[in-house]
């Protein structure tokens, strides 16, 4: 049985979007801390498409990219025990505050 991230072959009436956008801030920073968790051994390619790839099909159509990669890599830093989810929760309250602020 398929899971919810194996789109391929999948029927559906909706042309694939092929327009580039601009990348966020956000999405640089993430894409910057995927490769430092890996350059410290704290990620692998492996655990990252299985995190995602763990993700419940709502959340999984809901979210774009590189807020899979979020979900995945906060879901890796606690399995892990490098952050708890409250501390994840606080600091980005906290960083939110401070650019929002």
């Amino acid at each position: 049985m398929n899971k919810i991230h194996d789109r391929g072959g999948w029927p559906n009436e909706t042309p694939i979007d092929l327009t580039e956008h601009q990348i966020m801030d956000w999405e640089q920073r993430v894409d910057a801390l995927h490769s430092v968790l890996s350059s410290k051994g704290l990620r692998t390619t492996d655990e990252m498409r299985r995190a995602i790839e763990s993700l419940d099909e709502e959340s999984y159509v809901a979210m774009g990219y590189y807020e899979r990669w979020t979900a995945a890599l906060e879901m890796l830093l606690v399995e892990k025990g490098v952050l708890t989810t409250e501390e994840i929760d606080t600091e980005t309250k906290n960083t939110t505050g401070a650019v929002n602020g």
